[in-house]
């Protein structure tokens, strides 16, 4: 029973050891990680982050960004037309 009791001891003091040192590296690594300004998805190694202005960016954001300002052409077309489409119905009815 005494070996029982002191290898409880020291599993909880093993893992007592390795929380204290995973704060110890998460504190130390905290200055490598940083927020997305869209999505404020926290960057590190498996989420590329980059500094644009001082506002840090996942890859993520900038790939849905990018996709967005390649259809803008199509999109501000499409704006035009629905506006004059409802102008010309607004002069058809006279309003």
């Amino acid at each position: 029973m005494a070996t029982e009791e002191r290898s409880r001891k020291e599993l909880t003091l093993e893992s007592i050891v390795e929380g204290k040192k995973l704060e110890a590296y998460v504190e130390h690594r905290t200055r490598d990680m940083h927020a997305c300004a869209i999505c404020g998805g926290i960057g590190y190694k498996k989420r590329p982050m980059r500094c644009v202005g001082g506002r840090w960016f996942c890859m993520d954001c900038v790939r849905q960004l990018k996709d967005l300002m390649e259809g803008l052409d199509r999109w501000e077309a499409e704006a035009k037309l629905e506006h004059e489409l409802s102008k010309k119905m607004d002069e058809g009815l006279g309003l």
